[in-house]
């Protein structure tokens, strides 16, 4: 009897439990994120879930474990371009180290795909390192123009 994969893992969207099941952690792994409080946490949820479904976070939880084992989040933006209409932002997609390679995160871009072809946006975009080129390529994106990016201290 072999065990599938909708057996050891659920893909959803992030829930108010998911901090500490081990969210911040997976983000920790992708870039700066400083711990924050159970308060901050749920402000912040609170903020981002009054946008309904145009900012919508993905987790994937291992059902084993109980923990977060990938995110990814993505925003729609509206426009008045093509006829007024919708472009779908992916960012801050990562996989625990534990887990990678196991293609979760196909999973999380496959479903941030969906959601926001779902919601009628005309394309999706993302930005990423030239060394997630190859992956993003994997899931079907294709390099267009180049980045640029100012940070602000």
């Amino acid at each position: 009897m072999s065990i599938r994969e909708e057996d050891l893992f659920q893909v959803r969207k992030l829930e108010m439990s998911d901090k500490s099941k081990g969210f911040l952690e997976i983000l920790q792994q992708l870039t700066v994120c400083n711990p924050f409080t159970d308060e901050e946490f749920d402000a912040r949820f609170q903020d981002i879930s009054s946008y309904g479904e145009d900012h919508v976070i993905c987790v994937i939880e291992d059902k084993e474990s109980k923990k977060i084992v990938a995110t990814g989040s993505v925003f729609l933006e509206k426009k008045f371009l093509r006829n007024c209409g919708k472009v779908g932002h992916i960012e801050d997609v990562v996989v625990d180290s534990s887990a990678r390679g196991l293609k979760l995160g196909q999973k999380v871009v496959e479903f941030l795909t969906n959601h926001a072809k779902a919601m009628g946006c005309y394309k999706v975009i993302l930005d990423c390192s030239v060394e997630n080129k190859g992956f993003y390529e994997k899931c079907g994106f294709k390099q267009k123009e180049i980045q640029m990016a100012m940070y602000f201290n």
